[in-house]
């Protein structure tokens, strides 16, 4: 049975002033993509009015809530008892957020109560993907 799951969470961004801006985002989970986590945001904090979302491993989420860790365009670590940064690089910038770090853990908490670590069916996810990269040749 596919399972997905979605929390609403609340995201500061740090901006080269040092202010603090309010974003809304959406954390996702889907058992059909089980080693990925998802970060929505909505159009009317994207550069281009649409939307955005960022797709990292859940390993990664797991990692940065204990110390700094990521070496792409997710970089996830904590700052302070409470907080957690997420740094998003694109072609287009940096996005420095900050995330409150309980609502992170409860997330992935969640999503081990979904798929367990170390207990993904990668078969699963390559068939997947390879149907729908090939469609029916």
């Amino acid at each position: 049975m596919d399972i997905a799951l979605e929390q609403p969470a609340h995201a500061r961004l740090i901006t080269g002033d040092e202010r603090e801006l309010s974003v809304p985002a959406k954390l996702r989970y889907a058992s059909t993509d089980p080693l990925a986590v998802y970060i929505d945001f909505p159009g009317d904090v994207s550069l281009d009015g649409h939307g955005a979302t960022w797709t990292f491993a859940r390993s990664l989420l797991e990692a940065g809530l204990g110390g700094h860790a990521g070496d792409g365009d997710v970089h996830i670590w904590p700052s302070g008892e409470d907080r957690t940064v997420v740094e998003l690089h694109s072609p287009y910038g940096m996005a420095l957020l900050q995330f409150d770090t309980a609502a992170l853990k409860r997330f992935l908490l969640r999503t081990y109560a979904v798929v367990a670590s170390g207990e993904e069916d990668l078969g699963a996810v390559v068939e997947r993907g390879l149907s729908a990269l090939f469609g029916s040749v």
